[in-house]
């Protein structure tokens, strides 16, 4: 999930330095590269891999 999170934030910023867009600093390329490069890190350290509700999975 983190790294759909992290595609979508590149693309914004792709298309936000392709169109050459004036935006606000904290809506920047390089803030959201760096929203992304952070999101991408979070996902290769397993933070929010296996994520599941309690109680439903029960061995038999």
């Amino acid at each position: 999930m983190l790294a759909i999170a992290a595609a979508v934030v590149f693309f914004i910023a792709f298309i936000i330095n392709a169109t050459e867009t004036s935006t606000e600093v904290i809506f920047g390329t390089t803030s959201l590269m760096l929203v992304g490069f952070t999101l991408v890190a979070l996902h290769l350290a397993g933070v929010g891999a296996g994520w599941q509700a309690r109680g439903r999975s029960r061995r038999r």
